[in-house]
């Protein structure tokens, strides 16, 4: 049978939203055309889209969900248009809608920062919702970058009286005892994206002065032991590399009118075969009234697009090793 083919407008309405839209050297609209298997390009203030019908509905809906961004003042480059691209060969480009929304922080230099996903902007509306938040995804999708912007705000709107910041002492391939130092130094240099979080949101005098007085605390999970963290927020990063006893100690640390948000990626667990605290306390905590578990995909990822093909690829491959192992486990079954 026949692949339908048809063409379709979409007007812009202006030169300066059309130029948005189609970005540096018309690089957006190469990208939507590669992507979708279809020809676009520029007639007047409209973009025509040619190919098969279900292709050049995709990308109708695609440069309509980018119009709506445009109209709102937000920024389009590749990885936004990859976004929109994802969500129509789904069917859910009506959810770009939302994030037309305000901003999350606003960095010492003025910068708005904005969700850029609906992951995000659900991720961002479960921690403003509720009490324990685990965040929990790839590398790239902001999980703890917006954990830091609503920790900011919140110290900034005088809903808590201090950040804390902390993670486990343990790396990939890492042997934190053969670095010099205390274990403050030793872990300082993972620390380092937390410090930089920080630093770029409040601005280096102000973050120095919050330091000096204890407003702001960065350190090693190992420092919670025994604390009550009261009228805080309170992040743990690379939560995955805690064992059961240290998420359990590390929640129950919580004290009145403090605020925690949890972030890892079970993909790049480095425990040497205990169980991941992270994947165990998503588990038991999922149903808890005031908890919420985030969720965050490749399609969350917000740096290079290329960063989600290369996420996609690594999960692929663990799909395939799965099925494979359990045809090999089923034969071996029926050969007994």
């Amino acid at each position: 049978m026949a692949i339908g083919k048809t063409a379709r407008s979409v007007d812009v309405g202006s030169v300066d939203r059309l130029a948005r839209i189609l970005g540096a050297f018309d690089e957006n609209l190469n990208f939507l055309s590669r992507e979708l298997g279809v020809v676009a390009y520029v007639d007047g203030v409209k973009i025509r889209v040619e190919g098969s019908d279900e292709a050049v509905e995709q990308g109708v809906q695609v440069l309509t969900a980018l119009l709506g961004l445009a109209k709102s003042g937000e920024e389009i480059d590749k990885g936004r248009t990859a976004y929109c691209i994802e969500l129509a060969k789904e069917g859910r480009t009506e959810e770009i809608a939302a994030l037309q929304g305000g901003a999350v922080a606003i960095t010492a230099r003025g910068k708005q920062i904005k969700c850029k996903t609906v992951g995000q902007k659900n991720y961002v509306d479960a921690i403003k919702k509720n009490t324990v938040v685990f965040g929990v995804g790839p590398a790239g999708t902001g999980k703890t970058y917006l954990a830091v912007c609503m920790a900011v705000s919140a110290f900034k709107s005088k809903q808590v009286e201090k950040i804390v910041l902390t993670r486990p002492a343990v790396e990939a391939g890492e042997k934190l005892g053969f670095l010099p130092g205390d274990l403050q130094t030793k872990v300082d240099p993972y620390l380092r994206p937390l410090y930089d979080a920080l630093q770029e949101l409040l601005g280096l005098e102000t973050y120095g002065k919050l330091m000096e007085r204890g407003a702001i605390e960065v350190a090693p999970l190992a420092y919670m032991r025994g604390r009550t963290l009261s009228n805080a927020f309170i992040i743990l990063d690379e939560a995955q590399n805690t064992t059961k006893e240290q998420m359990k100690m590390f929640l129950t640390r919580m004290g009145e009118g403090s605020k925690t948000v949890v972030t890892g990626d079970v993909t790049q667990i480095d425990l040497d075969g205990k169980d991941s605290g992270l994947v165990h306390a998503t588990s038991i905590l999922k149903d808890v009234e005031g908890i919420a578990v985030c969720e965050l995909t490749a399609k969350d990822v917000v740096r290079h697009p290329l960063v989600m093909r290369i996420i996609r690829a690594y999960e692929k491959d663990t799909e395939d090793k799965t099925k494979k192992a359990a045809q090999k486990t089923r034969k071996e079954s029926n050969e007994r």
